[in-house]
């Protein structure tokens, strides 16, 4: 019997030899770089899964800003990633990221980096101008929405964002009351989070209150996250330890600071990363409701 999955596999395969061949003839370097670290880059909101000891990467961030710090200006990586307890319509513990690094860059060039890899996919899938998912005919014509959160929030949620991020709701709302009204004709770049939710965004100069960050949404699908990267050892060393805090009193694994990273950021140019998740890419380009019918196998069938 055909794998049930099997048209959507071949439609996945596609991709991805597109996705490849957009990088490469942008002159971006393929890297490999190892799953299993000896340290994370701390964030609150995720749980890693370890492996005597180590961990699995969450994402491939720690060890490519690495490279760019090392002389690699243009690098990108299709990438297993791990994250512990995350299933669900939309997240498996084990995904794939496509993720891309440039020297020179800002958040703004890899918003355009964003649309040209996913109109060149989409003339390559023969979807041309307009795509169709779940019952929405998206736009993929020039310009593309650019949404503030601040903004976001005005039109979409009953509260401000400075009202939400007092409430410690700003997660919520982003969920339950924005998330689902972005990019349903149109794709939209939600841009400028708040400095509370910076990441590893480096502070939009002359709005230190705003951070040069942005996700990208499709027919309500949150596809990636980009920003202009911070490259200031002290100020990342500040974060991380604020983060670390917060995963101690939700009670998840802190690992010890990455402390090559650290360093390494003292040579890392300006530039801006973006990660994209593969899977949620196949879900749109395959019309699928849920991420079970993009992969060959879930956890449950192991």
């Amino acid at each position: 019997m055909p794998h049930p999955n099997q048209r959507n596999l071949e439609r996945r395969a596609a991709i991805v030899d597109a996705v490849r061949r957009f990088f490469r003839s942008g002159g971006y370097l393929e890297v490999e770089t190892p799953l299993r670290l000896p340290a994370a880059l701390p964030e609150a909101h995720i749980e890693f899964i370890t492996a005597e000891g180590w961990v699995l990467q969450p994402s491939p961030e720690i060890c490519m800003k690495r490279l760019l710090a090392a002389g690699c200006e243009r690098i990108f990586q299709i990438s297993k990633c791990f994250r512990k307890a995350e299933r669900g319509r939309r997240h498996l513990p084990e995904m794939t990221l496509i993720e891309w690094y440039a020297a020179g860059a800002s958040y703004n060039d890899l918003m355009r980096d964003c649309e040209a890899l996913v109109r060149s996919i989409a003339g390559e899938l023969g979807s041309d101008r307009t795509l169709t998912y779940q019952g929405l005919a998206i736009d993929l014509s020039l310009p593309w929405e650019r949404l503030s959160v601040a903004e976001a929030f005005s039109r979409f949620a009953p509260v401000p964002v400075a009202e939400a991020l007092a409430q410690g709701r700003f997660d919520e709302w982003m969920g339950l009351a924005i998330e689902p009204h972005l990019g349903r004709q149109r794709p939209t770049f939600l841009v400028d989070y708040p400095a509370e939710h910076a990441s590893l965004a480096r502070l939009k100069p002359g709005d230190p209150r705003v951070a040069e960050r942005f996700e990208l949404y499709i027919g309500g699908l949150e596809l990636c996250n980009g920003f202009s990267e911070l490259n200031e050892p002290r100020e990342q060393r500040r974060r991380f330890e604020a983060e670390q805090e917060r995963q101690r009193a939700a009670g998840k694994t802190v690992t010890p600071l990455p402390e090559r990273f650290l360093a390494a950021l003292a040579d890392l140019p300006a530039c801006a990363g973006n990660a994209l998740g593969l899977d949620r890419l196949a879900m749109l380009f395959c019309d699928a409701a849920a991420i079970d019918a993009v992969v060959a196998f879930v956890p449950e069938a192991l």
